[in-house]
C-alpha cells in the first residue's frame, strides 16, 4: 500500500475507503492485513481518480455508474492523463540534473 499510495499522491484512509465503495478494486491481504495491488486494482485507482479529479465527478455512486460504463471517454482521457504525468515528471528530473 505505501508504494501505491506514494506513486498515486493518495493517502492510505482514501484507499481504504475506495476499496469498501468499488467492488473493482480488491486487493490481496496477506495474514497480517497487509494489501498487495494488482496492476488491475491500480488501474481502476487510475480511473477513479480521473473520474474525480478531472470529470469532477464526486459522489460515489456516481464514479461507480461511470466505471460501470466504461466510456472510451473516461478510458482515453485517463491515459492520456497519465501519460502526461509520466512527461512531466521526466522533465522534472531532467531539469533538476541539469
Amino acid at each position: 500500500m505505501r508504494e501505491v499510495t506514494r506513486d498515486l499522491g493518495l493517502p492510505a484512509s482514501t484507499l481504504r475507503y475506495w476499496e469498501s465503495c468499488f467492488e473493482q478494486l480488491s486487493p490481496r491481504k496477506d495474514g497480517h492485513g497487509n494489501r498487495y495491488y494488482s496492476s488491475d486494482d491500480i488501474a481502476t485507482i487510475r480511473q477513479i481518480q480521473y473520474i474525480r479529479d478531472e470529470l469532477h465527478i464526486t459522489r460515489i455512486v456516481a464514479i461507480q455508474t461511470e466505471l460501470a460504463k466504461g466510456t472510451r471517454r473516461s478510458d482515453m482521457r485517463e491515459r492520456v492523463a497519465h501519460i502526461l504525468n509520466k512527461v512531466r515528471n521526466e522533465l522534472y528530473e531532467i531539469r533538476a540534473n541539469l
